[in-house]
């Protein structure tokens, strides 16, 4: 991927695992490469990421031989990212419907009993 881009972004987890992502969700095939011809690529000025780990992104996972010979990594992803999205109004329902029967979950497990 193209690290100089100011879209470019990596995450390295206390367990090691790190994530290379665009913030524009523009690169199917992160994060071994961005599209050539990517209309978004910006060169990064200047970093204001404040809070620097080490200098250097770990590197990368080798690339897989079956990487850009077609459109199913763009594929899966997008199936995946359409699952996703049919799933939130169904998921934001019932959270709506948990709070307007007396406030969650929570509050009937943990909140304080009503004196009478």
């Amino acid at each position: 991927m193209r690290q100089d881009c100011k879209y470019f972004e990596s995450r390295t987890y206390p367990n090691g695992d790190t994530v290379r992502k665009c913030d524009l969700d523009l690169a199917p095939e992160a994060p071994w490469r961005c599209p050539d011809d990517c209309p978004k690529y910006t060169k990064r000025m200047v970093d204001v990421n404040w809070n620097h780990g080490t200098l250097v992104t770990p590197a990368t996972p080798p690339e897989p031989a079956s990487l850009g010979e077609d459109d199913s990594i763009a594929s899966l992803l997008d199936e995946a990212e359409d699952i996703i999205n049919a799933a939130v109004p169904r998921v934001q329902a019932e959270v709506e419907a948990d709070r307007n029967q007396g406030g969650g979950r929570f509050r009937r497990l943990f909140g304080r009993k009503k004196r009478r």
